[in-house]
């Protein structure tokens, strides 16, 4: 198996809900569903790996409080490195409501520190050297994003692919953000992206054709995944062709960190040199376990294989 690492965003998420309608201020409303665990794009993709049985090294960094110390307790040996920062966790609270949408109230925090010594401090190149380095939180790890040409640099020489979930811009899909995630896809081996976040980057509506799109861009033999949620996903693989799956159906409990729980899945079975709609299939199917499951579950090493019934 190829060797797996993340880099990006690990920080504290509180999930409360459903709540509907939203309350009026200065008023209290009681949800059925609370949940505190780890999340972040990283730190997301990182539990199910963990619960996978999957061999991975992670790379973020957490604040000087209780909160940093709990995260770093989920990991154990693999945050034995993590930089300890003066600033609180970053903690995000998601509010759910019934249709599936979601509400998130976030704190700064420790976040925006994460550098590339951070990275460094973590990851050996020469051990991930032929592996795959799932990439994400772009957009809040403003110290590590402004030296992504460097990480992109020491990724080429020790032939680590790629794999870029940017997550959503915290100002919108503006002109710079486009601009500067087109940029870093030209350098990415993997784009993991959902669906709005592809039409929306390619500015084009339908999800095969901006996906297209969107490869044009990236090197030669690159992947490009759309990530449609309760209709599966879709990708165009290193030869040019469609791949594409459904999703189980299932109750959903809360959806959140599905997206990267998907990568998990699918970078673990792309490790392991699977054809890509098998790739495409673990991903979508525990993903759909770990919406589904309260404590959220993601399986076992076999979930790779066994679909969700």
């Amino acid at each position: 198996m190829r060797p797996l690492a993340v880099i990006g965003n690990v920080n504290v998420d509180l999930i409360l809900g459903p709540a509907a309608p939203w309350p009026k201020a200065g008023t209290e409303i009681i949800v059925d569903h609370d949940e505190l665990r780890v999340g972040g794009a990283a730190g997301n993709s990182a539990l199910a790996w963990q619960a996978l049985g999957i061999e991975f090294e992670i790379a973020a960094n957490i604040g000087s409080d209780q909160f940093g110390r709990w995260l770093a307790e989920a990991f154990g040996h693999r945050a034995e490195k993590w930089p300890v920062r003066p600033e609180k966790t970053t903690l995000s609270v998601g509010i759910t409501h019934p249709d599936g949408e979601r509400t998130f109230f976030t704190t700064t925090g420790h976040l925006p520190r994460f550098s590339l010594a951070d990275v460094f401090a973590v990851v050996d190149g020469a051990k991930l050297r032929g592996g795959y380095a799932l990439l994400c939180g772009a957009f809040l790890t403003d110290d590590l994003t402004r030296e992504y040409g460097a990480l992109f640099d020491w990724a080429e020489r020790h032939d680590i692919t790629v794999a870029l979930d940017t997550g959503w811009p915290l100002d919108g899909w503006t002109e710079e953000n486009c601009a500067a995630t087109k940029a870093w896809l030209s350098r990415s081996g993997i784009a993991l992206l959902n669906e709005v976040e592809t039409t929306t980057l390619a500015g084009i509506a339908a999800p095969i054709e901006a996906a297209r799109e969107i490869r044009s861009h990236m090197p030669e033999g690159a992947i490009v995944v759309v990530k449609r949620g309760p209709d599966g996903a879709i990708a165009i693989g290193p030869d040019g062709l469609l791949v594409s799956v459904e999703a189980p159906l299932v109750a959903v409990v809360d959806t959140i960190g599905a997206g990267d729980v998907f990568n998990a899945a699918f970078l673990a079975a792309l490790a392991k040199d699977e054809p890509l709609i098998s790739c495409l299939t673990a991903g979508t199917e525990v993903a759909s376990r770990a919406i589904s499951t309260l404590p959220r579950s993601y399986g076992d090493p076999s979930s790779l294989q066994e679909p969700v019934s």
